[in-house]
């Protein structure tokens, strides 16, 4: 797998603690920014989800430049991401 892995999250997310523990069990490594800490973190959030706050969304960058946002994805689809990154 290439690419590379940033989790937006809040503190509060369920969600977001479920993908955590699913990617460090799979041992794929990421960067977690908390929105409610970062301003221009929530905004890129808001403009992923047509001006919705839906964490967890995850951002899977490429050495190419090309990138993928997915919105609260299971750890497959993340997995699916970086293989094609």
């Amino acid at each position: 797998m290439s690419g590379t892995v940033t989790m937006y999250s809040t503190s509060w997310c369920g969600y977001c603690r479920r993908l955590k523990s699913q990617l460090e069990r799979e041992g794929i490594a990421y960067e977690e920014i908390n929105i409610e800490q970062d301003p221009a973190s929530a905004k890129f959030v808001e403009e992923a989800n047509g001006g919705n706050q839906t964490v967890p969304t995850v951002l899977i960058s490429s050495g190419s430049g090309t990138s993928t946002t997915l919105t609260n994805p299971s750890v497959a689809q993340v997995k699916q991401a970086l293989t094609a990154a």
